[in-house]
């Protein structure tokens, strides 16, 4: 048995409920083991009242859900016109003691961008930045947030069809080692659509901080593990 989050979205005022759910784990790494996983995770979810849910990774056997995912989704720069995925995009604008940002590898794959050895050995993280745009270390999952927040919002199609999704899941993410999460972002998303508030957090970062800081605040009280991980 494994266990792993479910991310649901709340009403009324932006939110993300962080739901745990218990499940039969396949291991093995291969995809098919994963969807069996995936699979058992999304019955056990359904039986807790949470329907339908949706898997956003590489992994997920819905064709949002990969689109979706962070290696996947991407944004069109206004300057030159490149496309960018929001992992190379995070992984690219994180600023170290000793360099960075990396712009050079916002042209790179997703995948390249992950295991650039730059973001591990060149000091402790200081803040993002992005085109010249600062971004805090706290709260915790900002930068990341508003960074897919903006990308899922500019593809009118899958942030529509994301918005019909009870919530989301991400079978790698393991909040013991892992701070971001592009399931959380989504279901933060659909949570500030249903609220009405999209546009009004899209204004600036200014506005998205302000916003949303007191629920950063809040989670981090109730969770431990944000308070603890870097």
């Amino acid at each position: 048995m494994a266990k792993r989050f479910v991310y649901v979205p709340t009403d009324g005022e932006p939110g993300v409920k962080e739901v745990e759910v218990e499940f039969e784990w396949f291991p093995g790494f291969s995809v098919s083991q994963k969807q069996k996983s995936i699979s058992a995770l999304h019955c056990a979810a359904d039986e807790a009242g949470f329907h339908p849910i949706l898997e956003i990774s590489s992994k997920s056997e819905d064709e949002q859900g990969v689109r979706a995912s962070a290696f996947n989704l991407s944004f069109l720069t206004k300057s030159s016109n490149r496309k960018v995925s929001v992992e190379s995009a995070f992984q690219g604008s994180k600023v170290f003691a000793f360099a960075g940002p990396f712009p050079d590898m916002y042209d790179m794959t997703a995948r390249e961008a992950k295991r650039e050895i730059r973001v591990r050995q060149n000091g402790t993280l200081t803040k993002f930045s992005f085109f010249g745009k600062d971004f805090p270390l706290r709260p915790r999952t900002l930068f990341y947030d508003w960074l897919y927040i903006n990308t899922l919002h500019k593809d009118e199609e899958l942030s529509s069809d994301m918005c019909q999704f009870a919530g989301f899941s991400d079978i790698e993410f393991n909040p013991e080692k892992s701070v971001n999460c592009q399931a959380f972002s989504a279901a933060l998303y659909v949570s500030l659509v249903r609220c009405g508030m999209i546009a009004q957090v899209l204004e600036s970062v200014d506005a998205f901080k302000e916003i949303l800081t007191p629920f950063y605040e809040s989670r981090e009280i109730n969770n431990p593990l944000q308070r603890s991980l870097i």
